[in-house]
Order: structure tokens, then sequence, then C-alpha cells
């Protein structure tokens, strides 16, 4: 069933020429969406005047390679690994979801561009992909929406409350992934006004995720890691963004700039452990 590819038998009733072009379409959505976004909030003025005042109080020259390693480890970390998320289920959940939507969208335009007909079939690998990540989409979806989001610390939030911009963005990923698989198994089988219902849910969720980009956290996928990298160069080059130096507690001249260590914590300060991190909070 995971070799199917939907979009082949669905050219009986809408021309290759038509996805394509809605392809296209949702791409437009998502530039002029991010671009609307970045107007509103500023974001782009506030990460180049950020940048200008980090540069204003750098202590050292951060060199051309070694803002590209930052980038490297940026991509590493933030982007590949999701590694600032601290609780294990919010990040294993993101990845999930993260690649299930990479896999579900790279898939969707490889089939719908280059193998949108019966006459050309398309690679296993490729259908097969396609449905591994939306099924993957919808368990990292729903384990957040289910498990996750209802467990918030401060919020209790109910699974059936709606909170506007960010559950915009993860109920148009659910719904699309969700009505996506649904709509590919019912066509295989033959049931035609069923697959049919739920190919128009598909397109609909869809569209609501990519055509609600500036109202929802969409974009907030491509400020994270700008914000990520420009952290890392912040404490690169020693403005840290006015946060107080990262100071060795034991170091001698350290305790004689500040004679409140030594009097209070010793000439020797104990390990004060990972503090709130230790335990991270379930419930009030």
């Amino acid at each position: 069933m995971l070799t199917y590819n939907p979009f082949a038998d669905l050219s009986a009733f809408v021309s290759p020429g038509v996805m394509q072009g809605y392809v296209v379409l949702m791409v437009i959505l998502v530039v002029v969406g991010t671009v609307l976004d970045m107007m509103h909030k500023q974001s782009a003025k506030y990460f180049f005047e950020n940048a200008r005042k980090a540069q204003e109080n750098a202590k050292r020259q951060v060199s051309g390679a070694e803002k590209a390693g930052l980038a490297v480890k940026t991509l590493a970390s933030e982007v590949v690994t999701s590694s600032e998320f601290k609780n294990t289920r919010r990040r294993i959940s993101h990845l999930f979801t993260m690649y299930g939507f990479v896999l579900f969208v790279v898939t969707t335009a490889v089939m719908i561009f280059s193998y949108p007909t019966p006459h050309v079939t398309a690679p296993a690998a490729i259908t097969v992909l396609w449905h591994i990540g939306a099924a993957s989409l919808c368990f990292g979806g729903y384990w957040f929406w289910f498990a996750i989001r209802v467990d918030v610390a401060s919020d209790a939030v109910k699974w059936y409350n709606f909170n506007g911009r960010g559950d915009l963005f993860i109920v148009g990923l659910i719904a699309m992934a969700t009505f996506g698989l649904l709509w590919s198994f019912t066509q295989q089988i033959g049931f035609a006004g069923l697959a049919m219902a739920f190919f128009v849910l598909f397109v609909a969720s869809s569209t609501m995720l990519f055509g609600t980009v500036f109202w929802s956290k969409f974009a907030h996928m491509f400020f994270k890691p700008a914000a990520a990298y420009q952290k890392k160069v912040a404490m690169a080059d020693g403005s840290r963004e006015n946060l107080p130096d990262d100071y060795d507690l034991t170091d001698p001249a350290v305790q004689a700039r500040f004679p409140d260590i030594p009097e209070y914590l010793g000439t020797n300060p104990p390990n004060m452990g990972p503090g709130i991190s230790r335990e991270p909070p379930r419930r009030y």
C-alpha cells in the first residue's frame, strides 16, 4: 500500500498542470506570508539592529571561518537535532513532526512535478517516503497535541482548547497529513466517494496551513535558526547580548573583584547543580 502514488490516479479528474499550479501557489503564499510577518513584527529590523549593537560591544573579532563553523553548529544542533529542547518528549515529538513534514512536502512536489500520471510510475522509494512522512508527521503532531500540549505546567491546556497562532500551525500540519493518508488509502481500495471527500479536506487543510503563515507560527521555523546563529556569534565575540560574563568562581582574580563570592560561598564554591533544570515541572 505504501508504494501507491495517489496523485497519478487523481490526474483522471485534476490535470497535472492544475496540481503543479497549486503547489506553486502554496510556495508563493508561504513567501508572501513570511515577508508580511517580518514586516509586521519588524523581525529583520530587530536582527540587523541587534547584530549592530553586538558588533559595537564585541570584545574580539570573529573570523569568517569561525562564523562558518558556528553556522554549521547551528544547523547541526538547532535544526538537524533540535538540541535546544531540554524536554526529551518535546524534542522527539518535534523531530518526528519536522522530518515528517520535510519528507511529506518534498515527496509531494516530486510526485506532482515528475510523476503526476499513471503513464510514468513513481519509484517505490518516493511513494514510501511520502506515506512515511505523513505518518511521522501525524505521530509527532498527535503526540504533541494530546500528550505534551495538554500537560503544560502553568497552563493546563485541554486538548479541545484552541489557542490561536501556535495551534493554527499544528492543526494545519496534523490535518494535512491525516487527510492525505486517508485520501491515499481510500482511493487505492476504490472508495471513490470517500476518497474524494478526504481529498477535498486534504486540499482545504493544506491551503489553511500554507495560506495562514501571517497569522500562524509557520514563519517561526525560519526565524529560530537565524536567532540561534546570531546568539552564538554574540557569545563568540564577547558581546553576550548584554548578559554578564561567565566567570570561573574559583578564580582568585574573580574572587578579588567580587569579594562576596568567598564570603558566602567560600574559596572553592561548590557545584550548584542544574538548578531549575533538575526536574522539569509537570503540573500544579
